[in-house]
């Protein structure tokens, strides 16, 4: 499937971080020399995205200078400066500027190193493996051994089928939900207005068996402290050698 359409969620605040993002807005840190929001969108334009909402409150005016500067992508802003929406009022938000269209969602601050010029990427087999027929969102997950800066919690059990319920202790497949989702927009058509968490749209789909997943190939990454940035460098010297 080909997926011309993207959201980041880029809006929070990024309070683990501090004191480095009392000035910086976390996806603007740089790891490895590179802005952790760039690792989304060149992952997103490699893809084939040519169009991308990114939502912004923390240091807006930076979010948004950078963001007119990026060359590889269409950047629409979604402006939550007047209130923070949490994660799933802030998608449905971001979502309503771009229409009815399948998607993928990012976080701008967790991404992967494993993706080969010349092989599918990660992104490109989870849009394939979509299929709204049968799923209300697919997830992008990885196994908790293959991640760097992550707190060693599973958030899903993903099954043979490729179906993801909530994790219990002594669960066959534990998984880590790494940031990536591909879904059509209209899910979110009933969203509340105000803010709320994406979880709830998770929980739902489970409920309907329609939450499914698919397993990272690569090593995965999260940077939510001051000392993480030293962790994931290592990850990425050590990765790409």
């Amino acid at each position: 499937m080909k997926i011309t359409d993207a959201m980041v969620l880029a809006a929070g605040l990024g309070t683990r971080l501090r004191p480095i993002t009392d000035t910086v807005p976390k996806p603007l840190v740089k790891v490895a020399g590179k802005a952790m929001i760039e690792y989304a969108l060149d992952t997103l334009a490699d893809a084939g995205v040519e169009r991308v909402v990114v939502n912004v409150h923390h240091h807006a005016e930076q979010m948004i200078g950078y963001l007119e500067s990026y060359p590889r992508l269409q950047v629409i802003i979604s402006d939550e400066r007047a209130g923070l929406m949490n994660s799933g009022g802030g998608l449905a938000k971001g979502l309503r500027l771009l229409g009815d269209t399948t998607v993928f969602v990012m976080n701008a601050d967790l991404f992967w190193i494993g993706d080969r010029r010349g092989h599918e990427s990660n992104l490109e087999r989870l849009a394939d493996f979509f299929d709204p027929t049968r799923m209300d969102m697919a997830l992008l997950c990885v196994h908790p051994d293959h991640t760097t800066g992550h707190n060693g919690k599973s958030d899903f059990n993903l099954d043979e089928q490729g179906h993801l319920t909530r994790y219990n202790a002594g669960d066959s497949r534990p998984v880590v939900y790494a940031g990536a989702i591909v879904m059509n927009s209209s899910l979110l058509n009933d969203a509340p207005a105000d803010a709320f968490n994406l979880n709830i749209y998770f929980d739902r789909a489970i409920a309907k068996g329609r939450l499914f997943g698919l397993e990272l190939k690569g090593h995965w990454i999260t940077v939510g402290t001051p000392e993480a940035i030293g962790e994931a460098e290592d990850a990425i010297r050590r990765l790409q050698n």
